[in-house]
């Protein structure tokens, strides 16, 4: 797709009033998100997400339509298992659920931008450099049997290299101070365990991302779709969490669906130039996997996993 300037400027413009949205009528400052809100909430932005495929396909025909479909379900289906993670660093630092809320927006945030650094250094890789095509294809594949051989994730603040950096500059105390970030004591500026959180939610975002984008573009080369797909699974993320949050540990074979998703991505990467898969059907198996798995363990759920985290006060970080 060849669009002008006016156009990249147009949809950052319309995904930042999304946000705004997001952020003043998703609930207010500190409050409880209910599951009624959440579930329609999260609808309303899924619809949105496919609507635009709509709007792409009487603007630029059925293959743009079909390919930012593609990858839009496979970012939706891959930041399902993203919110497993944040589940486990909220759990970690005792973070209540009122203000989880603006964690995972400021995340949201940081990852619409980190994305969009990351896609255009994958397109000019790409465009530069046709062997990386073959590089990105094999990481998918690797990728995916690494998640389906470990399907447990673990987090551990006291090794993040970034969370320890800030810690030697800032100061961190082990209480909540309401939804602050910072705290002021004995006149030196500290850090909350809700920045402990957001850093380490900003820090796997950029993980999810070394994963996510080689993927989408295992389905489109087209740096446009790539964004818009990524923007659209981002928005109304927050709603997501909060619809998921009571029973992600009820899909047990979301892992490996989501493994198999990167391993066929990966292998109609590393073999385009002997075969080209049609964009649909690499949607229709996309769908398909996903189905089996979300079918399988609504099937056979696992009983969810408790989460271990300070009783009284959050750990420290």
């Amino acid at each position: 797709m060849e669009l002008e300037a006016w156009m990249w400027v147009a949809f950052g413009a319309f995904v930042v009033l999304m946000l705004i949205v997001d952020l003043l009528a998703f609930g207010h400052r500190g409050e409880t998100i209910s599951f009624r809100r959440a579930v329609g909430w999260s609808i309303g932005w899924t619809a949105l997400g496919f609507a635009f495929a709509g709007f792409l396909w009487v603007w630029q025909g059925p293959t743009p339509a079909n390919e930012y479909l593609a990858g839009f379900i496979l970012e939706k289906s891959l930041s399902v298992d993203n919110l497993f993670v944040f589940a486990l660093i909220f759990s970690y630092f005792a973070v209540p659920p009122q203000h989880q809320r603006r964690v995972i927006f400021w995340g949201i945030v940081g990852a619409i931008v980190l994305r969009g650094l990351f896609i255009l250094a994958g397109a000019t890789l790409l465009e530069a450099f046709h062997y990386t095509i073959y590089v990105f294809g094999i990481f998918l594949v690797l990728t995916g049997i690494r998640m389906a051989l470990h399907s447990d994730v673990e987090i551990h603040p006291e090794r993040n290299p970034v969370l320890r950096l800030i810690g030697k500059v800032i100061p961190m105390v082990k209480r909540h101070e309401g939804d602050k970030l910072f705290v002021r004591e004995g006149g030196r500026r500290m850090a909350t365990p809700l920045f402990a959180a957001l850093v380490l939610v900003a820090t796997f975002d950029v993980i999810f991302a070394v994963d996510s984008i080689p993927a989408i573009f295992a389905v489109t080369r087209d740096t446009f779709i790539v964004y818009a797909a990524n923007a659209f699974s981002l928005l109304g993320l927050a709603a997501l969490y909060f619809v998921l949050a009571g029973m992600m540990g009820k899909f047990r074979y979301l892992n490996l669906g989501l493994a198999a998703v990167l391993i066929f991505v990966g292998l109609k990467m590393t073999f385009s130039d002997v075969f080209e898969i049609p964009t649909y059907i690499s949607l229709g198996v996309i769908v398909g996997i996903l189905g089996l798995a979300v079918g399988a363990s609504l099937m056979r759920p696992k009983p969810p996993v408790a989460v271990a985290a300070a009783p009284h006060e959050p750990a420290g970080p």
